[in-house]
């Protein structure tokens, strides 16, 4: 992740709004394709509104990257055919970028795995958050290993970090692990629970904290997301990176029985 906000209350949606079409707006040229800006444009817009600064910044980011959609006057403004993602790309450095749509969610298509539960009874108990029950999912019942054949070894729990041209991230969890070949992989985890949504800017950054902190280890971005009644997660598998845009092959989902 790349803040760890508050929740929002539902109220903020609509300042927020305000707040990051203004700046889009100011910065806009038509036909253009980037739009930059910084964390100061957004305390300046709001202040240029009449609206109270958010005491925290990062959740109108936050907000638009990973819970819900533009303001309808930022997306009419993308080019045909795609929509606008907001990309960190430096310490308080931001643009709105146009790509093409992806959507991280499972293969209907796909039959579910059905795997027996081996998550501690203690630990499913007393669990805080959707997302900590996901990680515990994921880790109980060696997930990872099922779906990509590496095993696979936790490594570090919300690694925070700063990575150059990218800014400030945070990964889930991040593993290590090794396949039947000897071939050694560092695998980042980005959780989601019921309310938050993946997103590709997710991916992106899990690639570039592997370059920086793990040069010598292949890349395997997971993407899990909790959904009512089964445990899905996204496999992007290495190599599939198209610019600075991850692309997924193929996606597996599980139920956890």
């Amino acid at each position: 992740m790349a803040e760890s906000p508050d929740q929002p209350s539902s109220a903020k949606p609509n300042r927020y709004s305000q707040i990051v079409e203004h700046v889009f707006l100011q910065r806009y040229q038509e036909g253009a394709r980037v739009v930059e800006f910084t964390r100061d444009d957004l305390i300046q817009a709001a202040q240029a509104l009449g609206i109270q600064v958010p005491k925290n910044i990062g959740d109108i980011l936050y907000s638009f990257r990973y819970r819900g959609a533009l303001p309808v006057a930022i997306q009419a403004k993308a080019p045909q055919g795609e929509v606008w993602v907001i990309r960190s790309v430096g310490r308080s450095l931001y643009q709105f970028v146009a790509m093409a749509p992806i959507s991280l969610t499972p293969n209907p298509h796909l039959i579910e795995i059905k795997v027996p539960d081996a998550t501690p009874s203690i630990v499913a108990k007393y669990t805080q958050s959707d997302e900590q029950a996901l990680l515990a999912k994921l880790r109980y019942n060696r997930l990872l290993d099922i779906f990509t054949g590496i095993t696979c070894y936790s490594l570090q729990s919300h690694l925070r970090t700063t990575v150059p041209g990218v800014g400030r991230i945070e990964t889930d969890e991040v593993y290590v692990g090794i396949n039947k070949q000897g071939v050694q992989f560092v695998l980042p985890v980005q959780a989601k629970g019921h309310a938050d949504t993946l997103h590709i800017i997710q991916i992106e950054q899990d690639f570039a904290l592997c370059e920086e902190r793990f040069p010598d280890l292949i890349c395997r971005p997971i993407a899990a997301q909790l959904p009512p009644s089964s445990y899905q997660m996204a496999v992007l598998p290495y190599g599939l990176l198209v610019g600075r845009t991850a692309l997924s092959r193929y996606l597996k989902k599980s139920t956890i029985a």
